[in-house]
């Protein structure tokens, strides 16, 4: 402590910044920053988007430094990487906690101890809650005890100054009032000085005694906590949203980046007290506009003014306002997903006994449940999972999702709880109940689980069209006849069998994976199939049969986005994409169609990847009087009184070959894309309805023109028509090509 105290005196300031200028890309983000923080704690304050995690981040050397300097304890560490900037004593508390979410509060404490005055028995003795909760994961921590274990990873590094960003960012205000406590105790022990950065105008003033306020990336004054803190209409001046809030935005944005001589003293008043000139003062005359620089608030110039990123780069984001994590957990297959524990999840402020009735009938069937809160109205909750540990998962924190505002924060909880469920391990299957609202506040989650996990959804829409829920994913929909509201006759039947559905399907689905994969390792192989390119499928799935586990999927927008969803639940090797007919619904209106995202899978996993334009020649629509009006006149065949297709037009073909070319481009695995000029499907041939060589030439040409060929990424022309027997040959080939098999290498051998 003696030495500590020591090195304080050698320098005034624990923390000096100045002139501090920091870009993302052309966006001039903090623009001649100047602080100095004495001891104690030092609050800055700002409304969302005005620099004050980008000051962090410069701050801890986790963004370059175009101008000025930063000094900790008289020592320049202006540029220094972050290793070295907290070695020296600094520690850093990130907006959003941060934590590694398999990891207990233990290992958390233990990979962060350092040996110094902050031991983990002393964290335990200031943070008692933590102690009883050291063999928890955090993932399983409430909000504020995230918080304390956030605060406390930070304490084991022995820090003199103590960064603190957001810490009550989400929080009830119970817990709320809990932090302000332990920071104003951290503070008056004098042990540490802290740099609070905080949107919660109440707890800066509180445990501060000056407030700095930042706007615009800029510290326009430093005033006394206790004066802002008593002057309501300052604080709606200053930080509100309101006309006053406004007009000092405008006054605070210069139109040009101060010079180092020009940077403002942050002990001079504000900009924005200086009166307005009377009607008598003489005017200077209005100066010509000049091009400026765009800034992070200037958001028009952004997108107007600064270059594109360089093909292969990401666009530098110009906001800060949520900072992208610091550490990002791997996606999981099924294989480590997998468990015995059945999550009940739902919104218990309204639909508590009916899942609690749930839960009893799965626990009466000797399984372990977990019930999971997703409630937005913050009513007390006694279940497993409470709604506060859930919306913390959301991108903009839990105060994104406890808005008041209903419709918004069902949408947010629902994004939170996507996050959330793919964080869990030891998941068996998942179950909820509810009306259209719960059904639509679950099923984005059980849509992000992997292919194979259980999911039930016992839902009033479940009689209708449920595509919209459902997905491309192997969740199950069970109608629940009567409202989701109450417990009766019909009610308890209905949920007590999908209690016992989803239990029998927990029970069998680790015997079932063990004899799926018994006796076999034949990898997984997807293709594509429409019913006028069978003939080739067929001829494939009789070729690969003995080297592959083939998996045809139908494509009617549904079926590509299923193949494309093992694909990223890491449950497909290699695919063969023959049946691309999906993007013809998509561009023109017909109702198999595709998203945007065909082909994404792909991109971000590189398997191996065999395509080809099966069945381009046609769009689906229903019975004839449904076709659009502008399609009258065109080529149809009514394949059924249900279905009618129509023939693509060269221009249409050319749009379709410009845009698979695109995504095609962007994929870096191994990729072989055939074209059969002979046909695209059985209609599409001499003689049939569809053969057209002038459309086929439109697609063709599109392809080729736009492909751009590497060593992994090759396209290959055939005469062959795609239902021949030497198309397939073809097929084969490129895929041994790309993706060797126990039969590919015995050929090569002869």
């Amino acid at each position: 402590m003696a030495e500590r105290n020591s090195r304080r005196q050698a320098s005034a300031a624990v923390l000096q910044v100045k002139d501090l200028h920091v870009y993302y890309g052309q966006s001039h983000a903090l623009q001649g920053v100047n602080l100095s923080l004495e001891h104690g704690v030092h609050a800055v304050v700002g409304r969302n988007g005005m620099g004050k995690t980008t000051l962090c981040n410069a701050i801890m050397g986790l963004l370059p430094v175009r101008r000025g300097s930063i000094r900790f304890q008289g020592e320049d560490i202006t540029g220094a990487p972050p290793y070295r900037i907290a070695s020296k004593g600094i520690g850093y508390t990130p907006q959003g906690r941060r934590l590694w979410t398999s990891l207990s509060v233990h290992d958390h404490l233990k990979l962060c101890e350092g040996g110094g005055a902050w031991t983990i028995d002393r964290i335990y003795e200031t943070f008692p809650r933590l102690f009883e909760r050291r063999r928890n994961g955090a993932g399983q921590l409430s909000g504020g005890e995230q918080q304390m274990l956030a605060i406390s990873r930070a304490l084991l590094q022995d820090p003199q100054l103590l960064i603190l960003d957001e810490p009550t960012e989400g929080l009830a205000p119970v817990i709320v009032n809990q932090v302000e406590k332990l920071l104003a105790e951290l503070a008056a022990e004098a042990d540490v000085s802290i740099l609070l950065i905080e949107q919660n105008i109440s707890v800066a003033t509180a445990i501060s005694k000056d407030v700095a306020i930042m706007a615009n990336g800029r510290i326009s004054r430093v005033m006394p906590a206790r004066e802002l803190a008593s002057d309501r209409a300052l604080q709606e001046r200053l930080l509100g949203v309101g006309r006053h809030s406004h007009d000092e935005t405008e006054m605070l944005a210069p139109s040009h980046s101060p010079a180092p001589s020009e940077a403002p003293d942050p002990d001079a008043g504000p900009a924005e007290d200086t009166p307005p000139p009377s009607p008598e003062t003489p005017q200077e005359p209005r100066k010509t506009a000049v091009y400026t620089p765009p800034t992070r608030w200037s958001r028009i110039a952004w997108e107007e003014r600064a270059a594109p990123p360089a093909e292969g780069t990401q666009a530098t984001r110009p906001f800060d306002a949520v900072p992208e994590p610091l550490f990002k957990e791997p996606a999981v297959n099924l294989e480590t997903l997998l468990g015995e524990d059945v999550y009940v999840a739902g919104t218990f402020d309204t639909k508590g006994v009916e899942l609690n009735f749930i839960r009893d009938q799965i626990a009466s069937h000797g399984l372990r449940v977990r019930t999971v809160d997703l409630s937005t109205t913050q009513k007390p909750s006694s279940a497993d999972v409470p709604p506060h540990m859930v919306a913390a998962y959301h991108r903009g924190g839990a105060g994104a999702v406890f808005t008041g505002d209903r419709g918004k924060s069902v949408r947010a909880m629902a994004e939170a709880f996507e996050n959330w469920i793919i964080r869990q391990r030891g998941i068996g299957g998942i179950i909820s109940a509810g009306g259209s609202g719960g059904t639509a506040l679950v099923t984005p989650a059980m849509r992000r689980l992997p292919v194979g996990v259980p999911k039930l959804m016992i839902s009033t829409v479940a009689s209708g069209e449920v595509g919209q829920y459902v997905g491309p994913t192997d969740i199950m929909m069970m109608y629940s006849v009567t409202d989701v509201q109450g417990l009766n006759r019909i009610s308890r039947r209905v949920l007590a069998n999908g209690a016992s559905a989803i239990s029998g399907m927990v029970k069998d689905a680790q015997k079932n994976a063990v004899r799926s994969n018994a006796g076999t390792a034949k990898p997984a192989l997807g293709l594509t199939m429409f019913g006028v390119t069978t003939p080739a499928v067929q001829q494939l799935t009789a070729e690969l049969h003995d080297d592959y586990d083939c998996m045809v999927f139908h494509a009617t927008g549904t079926g590509g986005r299923s193949m494309e969803k093992l694909v990223d639940s890491g449950l497909l090797e290699a695919a063969i994409d023959l049946t691309t007919t999906e993007i013809c619904d998509m561009m023109m209106g017909g109702f198999f169609a595709a998203t945007e995202e065909r082909f994404d899978a792909f991109i971000r996993t590189r398997i191996p990847y065999v395509g080809s334009v099966g069945a381009l020649d046609m769009v689906n629509f229903g019975a004839k009087e449904t076709v659009p009006e502008r399609y009258r006149g065109r080529t149809f065949v009514e394949h059924n009184p249900q279905i009618t297709l129509m023939r693509t037009t060269p221009a249409e073909n050319t749009r379709m070959g410009e845009w698979i070319a695109a995504k095609l481009n962007r994929m870096t695995g191994p990729v072989r894309f055939l074209i059969p000029e002979g046909g695209v499907s059985a209609l599409d041939a001499p003689g049939q309805p569809f053969y057209s060589p002038e459309a086929n030439r439109a697609l063709f040409e599109a392809l080729a023109a736009n492909f751009r060929e590497t060593p992994q990424r090759r396209l290959i022309r055939t005469p062959y028509h795609i239902n021949d027997p030497a198309f397939t040959q073809a097929v084969i080939h490129a895929l041994e090509e790309i993706h060797p098999t126990a039969r590919s290498k015995r050929h090569a051998a002869y």
